[in-house]
């Protein structure tokens, strides 16, 4: 078959499908990918057709660029002319869609999370949702990546009655990528958070729980860019107060998973499933995350984690405290147990069975 796997950019297609796109080449299709050309251009050529470059402006809220945007889409599908198209990120799940339904092409999109307009209330939201309704309504399949999402779109009548839809463990983790590793035996603590730098990501407690608890046997580690603008000199003032080690952007998260002792996440973002957390588990980290979808899903309470209220600093203290109260062995076999919870329920290849099942349904 002619597919077109269309995303963000090439960073996103690497990380999270780049097993997908193996086994699609693998059983003999062809695979194009169409997203903004940033990294590992070289890596995703081995497995793909061609690449497409396709800046979709995502954070961009002009209405001439998303139909500057759309006016791609449809060239490229007309272009390619796909057995399939499989979409992920909201813009290209609204614009691909409705390209597709132009164009007379089967596609499944990938709710990969809600994002902030849709979760919040007011104009913007009522604006998301008519257009992800709008994008969607044809759609071959509708994979989402937690049961909330997907309660949403029903709640809110954004499927249509004949829909199907798949719920996937989320993108699911390379467990080979990701192996258990052993325990750090060390006198030190490491608390590791690793994220886009920006409010909804939990940054405020991770830093106010830093500000509590950093000494120079409990160290709080922070890797990841400054979404938010604001966060520069915060992060930066922290850091010189030795509150935290900011580590800035890291492509590879490995060593610091190596190193932590236990992955701090009080997120309540929007997202569908939150990778880092299932990379965190899956190295055998113990991990404390918030009560809210893409992140419970993950952790077992008081058994692989602990798991805290939302915007919560008293309850992620608590968990904090809870976590530093352990022996070094009941920290090793919570990261044990979160460990065999991803081998079982977040295996990346469940996802990509799932997909292969789609495509084998294809007519």
């Amino acid at each position: 078959m002619n597919i077109l796997l269309i995303a963000n950019d090439t960073n996103y297609i690497y990380y999270l499908r780049r097993e997908l796109i193996t086994r699609f080449t693998q059983e003999g299709h062809k695979v194009i990918l169409v997203g903004e050309i940033l990294d590992y251009v070289e890596d995703l050529k081995k497995i793909c057709t061609e690449i497409v470059n396709v800046n979709n402006n995502r954070h961009s809220k002009n209405p001439l660029n998303d139909i500057h945007l759309l006016i791609q889409y449809i060239k490229i599908i007309k272009k390619y002319n796909p057995d399939i198209v499989f979409t992920y990120n909201i813009k290209a799940n609204v614009y691909a869609g409705i390209a597709c339904q132009i164009q007379n092409k089967k596609y499944a999109p990938n709710i990969c999370g809600l994002g902030t307009p849709l979760e919040n209330g007011g104009m913007m939201q009522k604006i998301s949702k008519a257009l992800y309704k709008l994008g969607i309504r044809k759609a071959h399949t509708v994979f989402f990546q937690n049961e909330d999402n997907l309660l949403f779109f029903l709640h809110n009548n954004m499927l249509n009655k004949n829909s199907h839809y798949v719920v996937l463990p989320g993108s699911g983790v390379n467990l080979e990528n990701y192996p258990l590793l052993n325990y750090p035996n060390s006198n030190e603590i490491h608390f590791l958070f690793a994220a886009r730098i920006m409010k909804e990501k939990g940054i405020d407690i991770f830093l106010d729980i830093a500000r509590k608890f950093s000494s120079p046997q409990i160290i709080f580690d922070v890797c990841g860019q400054c979404d938010d603008e604001k966060y520069k000199e915060i992060i930066k003032t922290e850091h010189e107060k030795g509150n935290i080690i900011y580590h800035g952007l890291q492509k590879d998260l490995k060593p610091f998973y190596k190193q932590c002792s236990c992955f701090l996440y009080p997120s309540y973002y929007p997202e569908g499933m939150s990778n880092v957390l299932l990379e965190a588990a899956s190295s055998g980290r113990p991990v404390i995350a918030t009560d809210r979808c893409g992140c419970r899903e993950i952790v077992d309470n008081n058994i692989s984690g602990f798991i805290v209220k939302k915007n919560d600093v008293v309850s992620t203290t608590d968990a904090v405290e809870k976590f530093l109260g352990l022996t070094t062995q009941e920290r090793t076999n919570m990261g044990i147990a979160g460990r065999n919870k991803i081998a079982r329920e977040f295996d990346r290849q469940i996802v990509v069975g799932k997909y292969i099942e789609v495509l084998n349904n294809i007519n």
